[in-house]
Order: structure tokens, then C-alpha cells, then sequence
């Protein structure tokens, strides 16, 4: 199981994706209703930016077991038997997830349980599990797999170049 403190990290990166997700979202709807700030055009936007992230989440963790952050820290969501999450149990898990992560009670809830698990997690029967790194058993095919993940490496350009073209401008113009 991934430990609480990777969890609340990854809760943070979260938070910072989800906030460009719902701004791009929030101007869509508020360019088309003009007003949001009270009665059913507000109720509408808030029904409707908890559709965007229910659709975010429940796709990814359908499809994964992982959002982009859980990605980056190598979790993933399953069942307490370690199986895929289907749509009813992502959208369980979500439903439970925003009344408990809206009030704080599913992070107060993690210390105390006896695997450090959040309180929607408990009651959605799901779990937040690390993922291994997958090795091969040739170690040029590790290194390929590992190269496809990660950018190019930065390589500066060399001054001795610079040099070299220098040389060979002035014999371009000797000539």
C-alpha cells in the first residue's frame, strides 16, 4: 500500500491539475451563461464542475487505476482484493471522495485508521497501491523501456564547435 505521506503529495499535485482543468471548464460554462453568481445558473455551474472532475476521475481510474499524479508517484487505485475498478466502483469512490475531501474528515480520518487508508477508501472498499517499476529480463530492454519514459538529455553545445566554424568560415573566405 502507498504510504500517507506519498498520498498527501500526490493529493497536492492533484489539486494544482485540477485547478487548470476547472479553470478552462469554468470559462466554457460561464462564456455561455454570463452568470453563475446565484439561483439555478449557480447551482447548474457547480453540478457541472463536479461533473468534470467526476468524469476526469472516473475515467482514469477505469481505465488505469491512475490519475496523471498517481502516475508520477507510482500508485494506483484498486479494489481491496487488488482488482481494476469498474465504473460503479470508481464512481463509489468518488461520490464518498468529495463530501469527505471537501470537509477535511477523509484526511483526518487516515492517521487514525490502521492502514493509514482515507475514510472514502475505507468505506468504497478501494486502496491506493504503489507500483513497481516493471524490470525485463535483459538489461538493454530495461534501459530502452526506461529511455522511452524520460526526455532526451540536456547536452549543451561544445565551444570547440564554435571554434571549428569560426575556422572554417575564414578558409570559405581565404578560398
Amino acid at each position: 500500500m502507498a504510504s500517507l505521506r506519498l498520498r498527501l503529495m500526490s493529493l497536492v499535485y492533484e489539486g494544482i491539475l485540477l485547478f487548470s482543468v476547472l479553470f478552462v471548464s469554468s470559462y466554457l460554462f460561464l462564456s455561455l451563461a454570463r452568470d453563475a453568481q446565484s439561483g439555478l445558473p449557480r447551482a447548474l455551474f457547480q453540478i457541472y464542475l463536479l461533473s468534470v472532475c467526476g468524469v476526469y476521475f472516473v475515467f482514469c481510474w477505469t481505465r488505469t487505476g491512475q490519475t496523471l499524479p498517481m502516475k508520477t508517484w507510482r500508485m494506483r487505485v484498486v479494489t481491496e482484493d487488488g482488482r481494476a475498478l469498474s465504473v460503479t466502483g470508481a464512481l463509489r469512490r468518488y461520490l464518498l471522495a468529495i463530501p469527505g475531501m471537501l470537509s477535511g474528515i477523509s484526511l483526518l480520518w487516515a492517521p487514525f485508521d490502521r492502514e493509514r487508508q482515507f475514510l472514502h477508501d475505507r468505506l468504497a472498499g478501494t486502496r491506493i497501491v504503489r507500483v513497481r517499476e516493471q524490470r525485463s529480463v535483459n538489461s538493454k530492454n530495461r534501459v530502452r523501456d526506461l529511455a522511452v519514459h524520460r526526455s532526451p538529455p540536456f547536452n549543451p553545445p561544445h565551444h570547440h564547435h564554435r571554434g571549428n566554424q569560426k575556422r572554417q568560415r575564414g578558409k570559405n573566405r581565404a578560398e
